[in-house]
């Protein structure tokens, strides 16, 4: 049994009123994945016409089983006399594996009908991350002093976009999803696959934020070539294989960072142009600078302690300290008014240890005068 094409011509002569059924789908849009369309009475009759529109795949199937099918556009007479014609464009070998091995246990006999299967891709899926997913921001480098090595700042971000996909493998479709139901629609799948494309996004950011690659935070929605390949080569779209689906599209629209990760970025740029202490920001240790400048009662034993780990990182931290103090210029000037030097002696103005004379500090080698 199978399909024969018939003949353009033949739609406007006689031989079309000679057929004794004419079975067609009317377009299935984006909503409707499958649809079941059939006579009256649940037998196709021999030399009955099946019409096959644009972006449609057409399953004959009888008795629990896999006739014939194709993703031809045209109008198909039903030859019960002849073998499997496969008539199937871009599917012809998965139609022929699914003709041997696609069954329905317990269908009754003789039951025919023909399962028209959406080709198109389907547009205008929406995702995002449902809480913010970790992504390392090759745009804000820590430098480690210890090591020289360079490290990523970490940050935290919400996307949301689109995606597209499309059925790949009709055979898996209905086998894994869509069985022998009188419609299946998208909404029926969606969720469950947003959640599968999420998962996949994921990942995806982990390989972008990688040292291979070094995405900027900000450029994300600019990678969507590059997403789209690493999620092929890496196959992390695979639950979504595994049921004869593909995702041909996909697009990043808005990235959002959340708080931390804003205040994160706002003390990098803002602090001693990013100095960064064995992969911490600077700006934790300039909070520290100014929680001391705004301690009346032990501004300068807080100064000291900023100095010491100043002296521990080499000096580095200098610039911070500076900064920090610059911000505060009203606290600053409280507590060299109210904080009196020890006889014969001072304090350095750079990172607070009393001194006893001299042209340098002690603690952290500023100059005094």
């Amino acid at each position: 049994m199978g399909l024969i094409k018939a003949a353009v011509s033949a739609v406007g002569s006689t031989l079309h009123d000679q057929w004794k059924e004419y079975i067609r789908c009317e377009d299935l849009g984006q909503d409707i994945l499958m649809k079941r369309v059939s006579t009256k009475n649940g037998v196709i009759s021999k030399d009955s016409a099946i019409q096959v529109a644009p972006g449609q795949v057409a399953v004959i199937f009888q008795s629990g089983k896999i006739l014939d099918a194709t993703a031809e556009e045209g109008i198909y007479t039903f030859d019960e006399s002849s073998s499997p014609s496969f008539f199937a464009g871009q599917f012809g070998e998965v139609f022929k594996e699914m003709w041997t091995r696609f069954t329905y246990n317990g269908a009754p006999n003789k039951e025919q009908a023909v399962f028209y299967l959406n080709a198109k891709d389907i547009i205008n899926n929406n995702f995002g991350t449902p809480a913010p997913v970790p992504f390392q921001d090759w745009s804000h480098p820590i430098p480690n002093q210890m090591t020289g090595e360079v490290t990523p700042l970490r940050v935290s971000v919400k996307c949301f976009g689109k995606y597209t996909f499309k059925i790949s493998d009709p055979s898996l479709f209905m086998s894994k999803i869509a069985g022998t139901a009188d419609e299946y629609k998208k909404d029926q799948l969606v969720e469950q696959m947003r959640a599968e494309v999420v998962g996949a996004f994921q990942n995806v950011l982990n390989e972008l934020g990688n040292s291979n690659h070094k995405t900027p935070v900000l450029e994300l929605p600019s990678t969507t070539d590059e997403i789209k390949t690493i999620m092929e080569q890496k196959v992390f779209d695979q639950p979504v294989r595994d049921r004869g689906l593909s995702i041909v599209g996909f697009v990043v629209e808005s990235v959002t960072l959340d708080d931390e990760s804003n205040k994160k970025i706002d003390q990098y740029e803002l602090s001693s142009n990013g100095y960064m202490q064995q992969g911490k920001l600077v700006g934790s240790f300039g909070d520290a600078a100014v929680a001391a400048a705004n301690n009346e009662a032990g501004a300068m034993n807080g100064f000291v302690g900023v100095g010491m780990a100043n002296m521990a990182s080499g000096g580095m931290f200098g610039g911070a300290i500076n900064n920090a103090m610059n911000t505060q210029p009203n606290d600053r000037n409280t507590v060299n008014n109210n904080q009196q030097p020890a006889a014969g002696g001072s304090f350095c103005p750079n990172c607070g240890s009393q001194v006893n004379g001299g042209n340098f500090c002690t603690n952290c080698g500023a100059k005094l005068n």
